[in-house]
């Protein structure tokens, strides 16, 4: 007789992670934080990177203080990293490596924001907002790709944006950035489809993190996203609240799960309905 199902939440399916080695950028603040604390919450082997190293200890200190006097420290390995810097990228995936064993997944969670109209935007934003947000997940993600395709097993997951594929005046570097980390990801999916690895985008909306704050710091507000700004072109929220980084993280998880098992190049939109799942 066939078993049933397993249908209980992904909070809940703990054989999903324990002991598997996922490697997050962005892992010191907001979503990738997020994602981190949910790993090793579920048994997971983290990873975790970023260039703000205060962020960093901050994790490590609420996970020491999550799992008491045992404590996950031999299940989470901490690093600066600048995805930029395709050198540094290699080595520190080798480290991680040397530290908790075999990559099984990968987190992409790392992305700046550049605003401002396209005539007020000077090449140095620009440059910047693909630097980190483009060519960085092509660093990450070919540096994890290369030791998953050896082993013919593993996930990735790629955080982009519903601005992706949704127009945002005063947004043209962070949309086309993200656009073209969608594009890649979906064209890696493609090329790593035949080795058994999945390869997925998580795209989330207005979301409650230090980025949406430095938003609402230039004349936004939680309120004015909410409702939409017809004068910007742009829609609401029709679910009427900012997202947690820990709903973004809950879907990063499960496309990095076991639950996900025949999903790939897929671009789950976790945005509340505001661009009506275009």
């Amino acid at each position: 007789m066939n078993a049933l199902p397993d249908t209980r939440p992904a909070a809940h399916r703990q054989a999903d992670f324990p002991n598997r080695h996922i490697f997050v950028t962005g892992a010191a603040s907001g979503i990738g934080a997020a994602v981190a604390r949910q790993l090793l919450a579920l048994g997971a082997r983290v990873s975790a990177v970023d260039l703000d190293e205060a962020g960093l200890q901050r994790l490590r200190t609420h996970a020491a203080d999550a799992a008491g006097d045992a404590g996950p420290s031999a299940r989470l390995w901490t690093a600066p990293l600048d995805v930029r810097d395709s050198a540094q990228v290699e080595d520190t995936v080798a480290q991680a490596e040397a530290a908790l064993g075999p990559l099984h997944g990968l987190a992409s969670v790392a992305g700046v924001l550049e605003m401002g109209e396209v005539t007020d935007l000077d090449d140095a934003r620009w440059a910047h907002c693909f630097d980190v947000n483009a060519t960085g997940v092509f660093h990450v993600c070919r540096a994890a790709a290369r030791r998953l395709r050896e082993r013919r097993a593993g996930s990735i997951v790629v955080v982009s944006s519903n601005a992706a594929a949704t127009p945002r005046a005063g947004m043209a570097a962070y949309a086309a950035s993200k656009a073209a980390a969608t594009q890649f990801a979906r064209c890696l999916g493609l090329e790593l489809s035949a080795h058994g690895i999945r390869v997925n985008i998580v795209s989330p909306g207005s979301t409650d993190t230090a980025m949406q704050q430095a938003m609402w710091a230039l004349g936004s507000s939680r309120e004015g996203v909410i409702a939409g700004d017809p004068a910007r072109w742009r829609l609401g929220i029709p679910l009427a609240k900012i997202a947690a980084p820990d709903e973004i993280a809950q879907a990063v998880l499960f496309l990095l799960s076991d639950q996900a098992s025949h999903i790939t190049l897929h671009d789950l939109r976790v945005d509340g309905g505001a661009t009506l799942d275009q």
